[in-house]
Parts: structure tokens; sequence; C-alpha cells
């Protein structure tokens, strides 16, 4: 099952105190970036962001499952209801990710 635009669009919304997000549909869902950094994906209409010790810190419930088969466990979100608490989970754990590669020529 594949994420709704509307769904995608509202965790797009939701970050947007974070930085610049836009989000990339990858393999039938989506990944999510901040200022050019991949911390999330939006699978099956749910949200899961990149473990890191400062998203660790911040969050309410810790949650791990992998957004499908065969991938890593991630963060699952399911308050994305509070727009604050979001971009703050999304500022700090893009300062733990490396920044992103420029692109080859």
């Amino acid at each position: 099952m594949a994420s709704n635009p509307d769904f995608v669009q509202y965790i797009a919304d939701q970050c947007a105190g974070a930085g610049e997000i836009t989000v990339k549909k990858m393999f039938g869902d989506y990944g999510i970036y901040c200022d050019g950094v991949i911390f999330g994906l939006i699978c099956d209409n749910r949200f899961y962001l990149k473990p890191t010790e400062a998203g660790r810190s911040l969050l309410r419930s810790i949650e791990m499952r992998p957004p499908y088969d065969g991938a890593k466990d991630y963060f699952f979100i399911e308050d994305v209801d509070d727009r604050d608490y979001i971009a703050e989970l999304v500022r700090a754990t893009c300062k733990e990710l490396p920044l992103a590669k420029p692109k080859r020529k």
C-alpha cells in the first residue's frame, strides 16, 4: 500500500519549522529531506525517522520499526499532530546526520 499524497504533504507541512522540507518518491513511497539531507521515510501512511541519539533523547515514546520489509529499524513517529515537536525532532536528527554529498557532473 503506497502513501496517500495528502498524508505526505501533511507530514512535510508538520516538519516545515525545521528547514526547507522536500519529499521524493522512492520505490512507491517517499523519502523526506530537510535542507537536502534525508532524515526519514513516509511508507504506507506512516512516518519514520532515522535513529539518532539526539532524536532518541527527544522522543516521547520510543518505538522502533522497519518502514518496509528488509529495512533497518527506524523510529516510528505515531504522534504527528504536534508541529513544534516534529520540527524539533527533525532539527535534532539532522544535526547528527552527514551532509548531503554533492552531485557529480
